[in-house]
């Protein structure tokens, strides 16, 4: 049976943005893209590079040649150590996906901290009581 973890106040990441929590002995970063939380392992399956440290990017799309469009922006992580990208919704390479991927996690979101549950990570205090960020693990 997977456990539930409160680790953040959804207000602690901001549009766009990432935190970084440790959960159960597990490194995991959170997104947050377009008002949806992702998780994913804060390790490169590569050499172990710091997923959290790297660049969030879109995606470039080409219809035909000098037709392009920049879509799915911040959905991509590339690690900093060798540029290796993965998908944040998914977990899986953009070059090997069939063989290569980071480990995903769950996340939900629920309403306030009604049952005195504590936060297992915050980057920072904050006064304003909102909704709670879990990962199941």
């Amino acid at each position: 049976m997977k456990q539930r973890y409160a680790v953040a106040a959804a207000d602690d990441i901001t549009e766009g943005g990432r935190l970084k929590v440790d959960v159960a002995g597990r490194s995991i970063v959170l997104f947050r893209v377009d008002g949806a939380f992702y998780a994913l392992a804060d390790r490169c399956p590569h050499q172990g590079g710091p997923l959290s440290e790297g660049d969030q990017i879109g995606e470039l799309s080409a219809a035909r040649p000098g037709e392009h469009h920049y879509c799915r922006r911040n959905m991509i992580i590339r690690c900093p150590w060798h540029h290796w990208e993965f998908d944040i919704d998914t977990g899986l390479s953009r070059i090997d996906p069939a063989r290569v991927k980071v480990r995903r996690y769950e996340t939900s979101v629920g309403g306030e901290n009604e049952c005195g549950e504590r936060l297992v990570a915050t980057t920072f205090e904050t006064s304003r009581e909102g909704e709670i960020v879990y990962v199941s693990m």
